[in-house]
């Protein structure tokens, strides 16, 4: 019995298609298996935009747009920059009262694990607006409020158009606070009896320099926890994490990962890809589709 062989590949086309698929695995291999950046901001450890990439402990904490955002439980806040060398990450309240608007009350509020990992740092300054007289603040926690660089509440009222309101309505200047994180972050604005509030950074450096000219943001001031990424990212992986244990996984490669190292980009450990898989059954396919047509 005799086979037609017309509607087989010539040998031809099959060296042709297995060079090519050859060509391509050393590209596939070598692809990101995490994005690395969101607009003009880099993502590198212990940052993630995809599951499994950075550190498990801020899982699903950044998503990207054309922009890159941080989720809080009080809203979803644009990442201004990231300083990796000193840890910190600015972000950007679009619904907070700055020097030039005036924007309706309400909390800044991280979960317990963002207030342990990545607080705000030390300069960053909350400003609480139009205190009431009965406010916490200003009688039995008095304490917590503190001199911020020499500025008082009637510059920062005399000085901006926003808050300008306050002095207007009351023909006086109202109480505020300057005062850090803990402040609000175990008592709302309700209970601090405040209207307002705006945040102010890089405190440190502002002396002498009128609101007008302050920056205004939220800066957050992460921590690294030492789980052996710096090994890792010399062995050309990326630092990840294994999706169902959470344990630091690093990614090597297409083919497979590592829970300590790349070895040459080879499979050091389980967490292989199936893509790699398929590819080389297909290879396999060829080749002896390719050893059938010489023998017919």
């Amino acid at each position: 019995m005799q086979y037609s062989t017309a509607a087989l590949p010539t040998i031809f086309e099959l060296t042709i298609l297995t060079i090519f698929l050859l060509q391509a695995l050393p590209t596939l291999t070598s692809l990101s298996l995490c994005r690395t950046s969101c607009g003009n901001i880099p993502i590198k450890y212990p940052f993630g935009l995809d599951d499994g990439c950075g550190a498990p402990q801020f899982r699903h904490m950044f998503n990207c747009t054309n922009d890159l955002f941080f989720s809080t439980p009080s809203g979803i806040y644009k990442v201004e920059s990231i300083d990796y060398d000193k840890k910190t990450m600015v972000i950007y309240d679009p619904a907070m009262s700055t020097c030039s608007i005036l924007q309706p009350h309400h909390d800044f509020v991280l979960t317990d694990i963002q207030s342990v990992i990545i607080p705000p740092a030390q300069d960053t300054v909350f400003a609480l607006l139009n205190c009431s007289i009965d406010s916490p603040v200003l009688n039995h926690y008095k304490n917590l409020c503190f001199n911020f660089s020499g500025h008082s509440c009637d510059e920062l009222y005399g000085a901006c158009n926003a808050f300008r309101v306050f002095h207007l309505l009351t023909n006086s200047s109202p109480p505020c606070c300057f005062t850090g994180y803990d402040t609000v972050r175990y008592m709302s604005m309700n209970i601090l009896d405040c209207t307002h509030y705006t945040t102010v950074i890089d405190t440190d450096n502002l002396k002498g320099i009128g609101p007008l000219d302050w920056v205004y943001g939220i800066k957050l001031s992460f921590t690294v926890a030492d789980t052996g990424c710096g090994r890792c990212s010399k062995s050309g992986g990326t630092c990840g994490f294994d999706t169902e244990t959470e344990g630091l996984v690093c990614l090597c490669s297409t083919y497979g990962n590592s829970t300590r190292e790349c070895a040459g980009g080879s499979i050091t450990a389980e967490g292989q890809s199936h893509a790699p898989r398929i590819l080389f059954q297909a290879l396999v396919l060829l080749l002896g589709m390719t050893f059938l047509c010489m023998s017919l």
